[in-house]
């Protein structure tokens, strides 16, 4: 596949091109089912899912067969009442069980609802509360969590197994040999929802997000030229689909694109994944930088797994350290791109494996076409090369923008024509920027605004260092200084001579004002369901130790 140059790219973008790629069109109706499924399935030998279970079986699926059982399952909800609009909801792990219930659901015009099979009751019942979920899917495993949620509507079980919790009200393959291989697809406007997603929720209750149909425009632009996503591609997103990016391009996205995507059910563990990546010959892989952090702090197994030959790499949900893909790039022979986006949003900026653009280091990269990214000053106004701000979309000049406001209203994420992301960046002046923190994880220290993305990169080009969060420990003196919690290899005494190491290392590599002038070590970082690290966790104990009151709290 050719590579196009960014700027003569964005110069002559036009949404309409996209469009022309799918089976329908916002004019007539789009069913999103279709496009991500039934188009692909005329060529009945066309694999769209490879998986692994947890027991180590496995199989694989084909576009064809996938599209015979999403109309099965569309029957059913049919015949339940359940269309247009309405949630259903998974708590399923990554089986494909779980791909058929979303493309069904699709297919049927209803919205699909993710949950993450780590939640608790708890989270559970708020969010089918609050989406007034029409059904539930889970399997034995995760049934007991069912257990006493209030207002649980009806239920289906997947597979067979003791269980604890509520009667179930159907069962998963007893409904779907009992329906018809054939359901016509609802077709929906650009604005009707096909996902009804939460934020993680890291403050105060989890906010609403509903995907538009709309949205596949922008899987598709990241998909193809972000991600670099080719048809014949083995894609592997090791992202959860309980959660925005494994839902959005490991399921939506790579299927949109008619490539085969691979479900591990298994739990991350180097070894897991180095096999994985050699055994269904992956060439195109995504993950969180912890994946990467821990697959590069597990170098030394990575020799027993001869014949892994990845083309492209990529990484979103937290910034990418560039020893980190310095590694990638000599260990597994692949560019490992940064890039970014929220659960609101989708991807919205990237370095990307389809266009040519000059790469910067530990930066977020570019705009995706059919977005403009500024950064904002504390009075709103778009700050020039150099400088730093809040990361905002002008909403007005991007045609790729779906965000439609948070469903239930919970937060007004605007300020005129600009959509605020709560994450501070600084301008490069060349429509890049690049990540300096949440606005709420920003230290002012002494007069300094410190963001601890940066210390953290620092920190972890250490060779003793895994990982690090950085936060602000409240101090009479100067408002508040670093603080550094840190994860070290094995065989590395931690002791104070590692602490001044540490603190020269980050004096030398960062600023003489920015290094953590207080080093803990710690077995793990808090971290959220998603795999993000929890710093307002770590922004209250270093409040405790001072017995102070954090001076924020997190968006």
């Amino acid at each position: 596949m050719q590579t196009s140059c960014y700027n003569a790219f964005v110069e002559n973008f036009s949404v309409d091109d996209i469009v022309a790629q799918f089976h329908g069109n916002y004019t007539d109706g789009i069913n999103v089912c279709t496009e991500i499924c039934d188009r692909h399935a005329n060529d009945p030998a066309k694999v769209a899912l490879r998986y692994e279970r947890i027991d180590g079986s496995s199989g694989e699926l084909t576009f064809a067969q996938l599209q015979q059982q999403s109309a099965r399952f569309a029957n059913f909800l049919h015949r339940q009442g359940i269309g247009r609009g309405d949630r259903v909801a998974c708590l399923l792990p990554r089986t494909p069980e779980l791909l058929i219930c979303v493309l069904g659901t699709l297919r049927a015009g209803a919205v699909y609802q993710p949950l993450f099979t780590a939640f608790g009751p708890g989270a559970i019942e708020y969010r089918v509360q609050k989406a007034s979920t029409k059904l539930v899917i889970s399997n034995a495993e995760h049934w007991h969590k069912l257990d006493g949620v209030k207002g649980l509507p009806a239920t289906m079980l997947v597979g067979t197994g003791d269980l604890q919790g509520p009667e179930p009200m159907f069962n998963f393959e007893q409904q779907l040999e009992a329906q018809s291989p054939e359901f016509e697809p609802v077709l929906l406007d650009a604005e009707a929802p096909f996902l009804q997603m939460f934020t993680s929720g890291t403050t105060g209750k989890p906010k609403g997000v509903a995907v538009p149909t709309k949205a596949l425009m922008a899987f598709y632009m990241y998909m193809k030229y972000a991600v670099g996503l080719r048809e014949d591609d083995r894609f592997w997103n090791v992202a959860d689909p309980g959660w925005a990016y494994g839902l959005y391009y490991a399921i939506v996205g790579p299927l949109l694109m008619g490539a085969t995507t691979h479900f591990n059910e298994a739990s991350f563990s180097a070894d897991n994944t180095f096999e994985f990546l050699r055994k269904y010959k992956i060439n195109n892989l995504a993950a969180a930088p912890t994946a990467y952090r821990l697959l590069m702090a597990n170098d030394d197994v990575l020799d027993n797994y001869p014949g892994i030959d990845i083309r492209v790499a990529s990484s979103a949900g937290e910034p990418l350290n560039p020893e980190v893909a310095n590694w990638a790039k000599r260990r597994l022979g692949c560019d490992l791109c940064d890039q970014y986006g929220q659960t609101e949003t989708g991807m919205t900026s990237a370095n990307f494996h389809q266009l040519q653009h000059t790469h910067r280091d530990a930066s977020m990269g570019y705009q995706i076409p059919g977005y403009r990214l500024v950064a904002l000053d504390l009075q709103g106004n778009e700050v020039g090369p150099g400088e730093s701000g809040e990361l905002a979309v002008d909403m007005e000049n991007s045609p790729l923008f779906f965000f439609q406001g948070y469903t239930w209203d919970e937060k007004k994420p605007y300020s005129g024509k600009y959509y605020l992301t709560g994450d501070m960046v600084v301008s490069n002046g060349d429509g890049s920027h690049s990540y300096t923190g949440r606005d709420d994880d920003i230290i002012a220290s002494a007069g300094y605004r410190i963001g601890p993305a940066e210390v953290e990169s620092a920190l972890i080009e250490h060779e003793a260092v895994i990982e690090s969060a950085v936060v602000g420990k409240p101090d009479e003196k100067r408002g508040a200084i670093v603080k550094a919690y840190v994860v070290v290899r094995p065989n590395y005494e931690t002791d104070d001579a590692l602490v001044e190491e540490l603190q020269q290392h980050v004096r030398n590599n960062l600023s003489m004002h920015s290094y953590p002038r207080e080093i803990e070590f710690v077995d793990e970082l808090p971290k959220t369901s998603s795999g993000k690290i929890q710093r307002f966790v770590l922004r209250q104990q270093a409040a405790a130790e001072t017995n102070a009151t954090p001076s924020t709290q997190p968006a």
